[in-house]
């Protein structure tokens, strides 16, 4: 397992986060209600959560179990992406991923979420990568969807989020799909 690498993409690079990350992800994800509306949790809420959880992500860059990138574009970070709970014995893993709400609708969450699959699926050999979104987020669906995921079950009125219930969609991407769709040469 090598964990978190540089990777690069026609847009986007993924990097391993950087100290200075803390004030972009307070300022323009945990200051903006709609960032985590779909989500219940917000560990960018106050400057110092900030600092801390990408703190925390620093010092886990050298963890190869740890997978964890800032999402940057033309030189700004628009986004977090990462991949937690790794199952070594079902070799599976959950991904998440934000992309800032000034970048919505540009295909930069499909793009990275493309480039951390293949990753996690061809060169860390993990069979299975699993995600959920709420069935209200469009927006989140249409990515998991574009990149390739695949829908494979929902839990009903599973998540309760600010006092509202919502349906729980529920992807996967797995290394033999992968296999399938590459081209024959």
């Amino acid at each position: 397992m090598s964990g978190t690498v540089e990777l690069k993409t026609g847009r986007l690079l993924l990097r391993g986060h950087q100290s200075e990350d803390a004030a972009v992800l307070f300022e323009k994800f945990g200051s903006d209600p709609q960032m985590f509306e779909y989500s219940g949790w917000n560990p960018y809420q106050t400057f110092a959560m900030a600092r801390e959880t990408v703190e925390s992500f620093i010092k886990s860059c050298d963890d190869p179990n740890f997978y964890g990138w800032g999402i940057v574009y033309k030189g700004n970070l628009i986004g977090t992406i990462g991949a937690y709970d790794y199952d070594a014995d079902e070799s599976r893993i959950e991904i998440g991923m934000s992309i800032e709400r000034a970048s919505w609708g540009q295909g930069f969450a499909t793009e990275a979420l493309t480039a951390v699959l293949h990753y996690l699926t061809e060169h860390e050999n993990i069979q299975t990568v699993s995600a959920w979104c709420v069935s209200d987020n469009i927006g989140s669906r249409k990515a998991l969807e574009r990149a390739g995921m695949k829908r494979v079950g929902s839990e009903m009125g599973a998540l309760e989020i600010n006092g509202q219930t919502y349906d729980k969609l529920i992807f996967e991407y797995a290394m033999q799909q992968r296999l399938q769709e590459a081209p024959a040469w």
